[in-house]
């Protein structure tokens, strides 16, 4: 396994944990978020956007992870504990041993066997 495929890894688990200084610590001082809701925050502006309790989540299935240079891509089933799954792909960035980019390509949310609408969560869920 790679450092970088090591560092993704860790990052799931810490957010799965609920451990928002484990993230913050993984991520660069000059880190940068992008997704279809949030266009190229800052660190500061993706905790205070994103970051939410992640008791909701029951579970990633973490499917594939590419790793190229200081690039990676890994794609990922998230399952809820409400029985909502959905698929994303991330594209992250390393630089100085820390994740310096993520951006977050969303899938469609599934529930009771079919597509469902995919909102973006409040910040206070």
């Amino acid at each position: 396994m790679s450092n970088h495929e090591r560092q993704i890894r860790d990052l799931f688990a810490a957010y799965l944990g609920n451990d928002r200084q484990r993230v913050a610590d993984a991520l660069a001082d000059d880190f940068r978020f992008t997704s279809p809701f949030d266009d190229d925050l800052d660190k500061a502006a993706y905790f205070e956007r994103c970051w939410r309790d992640t008791g909701w989540i029951a579970r990633h299935d973490i499917e594939r992870i590419f790793v190229q240079g200081d690039e990676a891509f890994v794609t990922y089933l998230c399952l809820a504990t409400d029985g909502r799954s959905f698929r994303n792909t991330e594209f992250f960035t390393f630089a100085g041993g820390k994740i310096r980019c993520i951006d977050v390509y969303f899938g469609a949310a599934r529930q009771d066997g079919g597509v469902s609408c995919r909102r973006r969560a409040r910040a206070s869920q």
